[in-house]
């Protein structure tokens, strides 16, 4: 049950949304774990405190509408999950594991800085190298500061990016930045086809193939892509070979899993990330 208040979003027994898993699962860089029930969530200049109570999970924020949104809350994953599960004893297992990540609907200029900054490199860092953007160049609200919109983005220097701890992709930040400065390119974006969509954002420095199909789940929410990496690298080698190179395996899995792609990748990636690493 969902109940909206002013001021908060109040979940009761509901399904399908584990909030640590989903804001834990490399697909976005802005939260915090305050404590074991307790999460507080940044997106562009929204904030959202989260708190769990038993079966009960407490989204407190004055931008309901717009976390309502951000957590995909209309959407019914047991539904995918059940669709996936049948295409494969492993897949059950993966699908049993990571039920309750949610797909978040993320602000699209945030997300192309953001992954930008994720290429090579780690969750820990990624969120460092992102909180030190935001302090330097974003605006403060009384919950802190607010990812730099393009405007604020396309103010900085390679420079300024470099001593942030960018590295070689401060030059990247810098001219993408310059590329989206006057708002075409983000507004024109949503209303691509995924395909088009991809070409435009391999346009921009500094993203590739993998990059541009993050930005395309997590600021686009296409769930017909598959972003790859190293741990759906090994998903697939370990679990689904072929004989496919590297190159070809993100159309292979969105072949097999169609529209439910997006949040399958983001299963895989979960299992082989957290509960690989446990065996």
């Amino acid at each position: 049950m969902i109940n909206c208040t002013e001021g908060h979003i109040v979940l009761t027994d509901f399904e399908g949304f584990n909030v640590e898993s989903t804001l834990d699962c490399g697909q976005m860089f802005r939260f915090n774990k305050l404590s074991d029930n307790k999460f507080e969530v940044f997106s562009a200049d929204k904030h959202a405190d989260i708190t769990i109570y038993g079966n009960v999970i407490d989204i407190s924020t004055e931008d309901t509408d717009y976390f309502y949104r951000y957590f995909d809350l209309d959407t019914d994953y047991l539904a995918v999950k059940n669709r996936l599960s049948q295409k494969s004893p492993f897949l059950k297992e993966v699908c049993d594991y990571g039920y309750g990540i949610r797909i978040l609907n993320q602000d699209l200029s945030e997300m192309i800085f953001s992954f930008i900054i994720s290429a090579n490199n780690n969750i820990k860092r990624i969120k460092g190298i992102v909180e030190r953007i935001s302090e330097a160049l974003g605006t403060k609200t009384k919950y802190g500061y607010a990812f730099p919109t393009a405007q604020q983005m396309a103010q900085g220097s390679v420079e300024l990016f470099a001593k942030l701890g960018a590295g070689y992709r401060a030059s990247y930040l810098y001219e993408t930045a310059q590329r989206l400065v006057d708002g075409t390119i983000v507004a024109q974006l949503p209303n691509c086809s995924t395909q088009d969509a991809r070409k435009l954002l391999l346009s921009l420095k500094g993203i590739g193939p993998k990059v541009a199909d993050c930005i395309l789940l997590f600021g686009m929410h296409r769930n017909d892509v598959c972003p790859v990496d190293t741990w759906i690298k090994k998903v697939y080698h370990n679990h689904f070979e072929t004989g496919l190179k590297d190159n070809r395996i993100a159309d292979y899995f969105v072949n097999l899993f169609g529209q439910d792609s997006g949040i399958c990748q983001q299963f895989l990636f979960y299992f082989e990330r957290k509960y690989r690493q446990n065996d």
